[in-house]
């Protein structure tokens, strides 16, 4: 068996597998980072949501308003909230000061090639009487607006939720 080997057509050829791999590499970045980047959420937001499903009447068809802050380090979101407005069958309510109970949030972005974004958070809140969780699955529309759904330990209620983001 006679094998002859060509070094210089060797050579060329991992080079050319070599530059082709770096361009790529190159080509499939500047895909991600500049023609699908990951949303940026940071800063202020109004959260609006209406309580569709409860096991406690009385917040059926209540509607809660949320001012928060939130800021995302790529996927990663953190933040605040504050309880701002409440509107029941009673009564309405507009929260000012220390009557604002308080939140934390931590959540995620998850990056869709094909369709929207979603934003997933999760929200423990320090109400009144004790602190209950809430969760969010949102749909990223647009920088300024979210809209989806929600569920809660707090009287096992849930509904629709629409955040927009405050402008200045």
């Amino acid at each position: 068996m006679d094998i002859n080997l060509d070094y210089s057509q060797i050579f060329n050829d991992v080079i050319a597998a070599l530059i082709s791999g770096i361009l790529l590499t190159f080509l499939f970045f500047f895909i991600k980072e500049k023609l699908f980047p990951i949303p940026n959420i940071t800063g202020k937001w109004t959260l609006e949501i209406k309580i569709k499903k409860t096991n406690y009447k009385p917040y059926k068809d209540m509607i809660l308003k949320y001012s928060i802050i939130i800021y995302n380090i790529e996927k990663n979101i953190k933040g605040s909230a504050e309880k701002i407005y409440e509107k029941s069958t009673k009564e309405e309510k507009e929260y000012i000061g220390k009557k604002r109970t308080r939140a934390k949030i931590e959540g995620y972005i998850e990056k869709k090639y094909f369709g929207k974004d979603k934003i997933y958070l999760h929200i423990i809140e320090k109400g009144e009487e004790r602190e209950s969780t809430t969760f969010y699955e949102l749909i990223y529309n647009s920088h300024i607006k979210l809209s989806g759904t929600f569920t809660s330990t707090i009287a096992d209620q849930s509904g629709t939720a629409i955040c927009k983001k405050e402008t200045y």
